[in-house]
């Protein structure tokens, strides 16, 4: 997430300093440079709105998932996760630990190692 946030930053100052050179051009009179330092706030205000929503999506998507728990739509959730995999889940709780998945042979190695820093095995 450090990344995101340093990627999303890291843009916010370029375009800031994209707007400062634009506005700042010795050729253009007073108005021009109004007219386009407020196209230049309104595109940073609407693109620093996108990235903030990304960022809560991103943060709301990341959220743990108890397996002992869960809905079948929550597991469904998961990243690529299929139907049948979410009902065997469902039907052969509880598990121990979430490597269980594996070991119980509901998910591969491979599908497993994508989730897992999203699910937990609560009781």
């Amino acid at each position: 997430m450090p990344s995101l946030l340093f990627r999303t930053i890291w843009i916010l100052a370029l375009t800031l300093l994209l707007a400062g050179a634009i506005a700042c051009t010795s050729k253009d009179n007073p108005d021009e440079i109004r007219r386009r330092t407020a196209e230049t706030t309104e595109t940073m205000r609407r693109d620093a709105k996108a990235v903030a929503e990304g960022v809560k999506e991103g943060m709301g998507r990341e959220k743990t998932i108890n397996i002992n728990k869960a809905s079948r739509e929550d597991l469904l959730t998961l990243p690529d996760l299929t139907e049948r995999e979410a009902d065997r889940i469902v039907a052969e709780r509880p598990f121990e630990n979430a490597h269980d998945l594996v070991t119980r042979r509901i998910v591969s190695q491979e599908e497993y190692d994508m989730i897992r820093d999203r699910i937990i095995a609560g009781h």
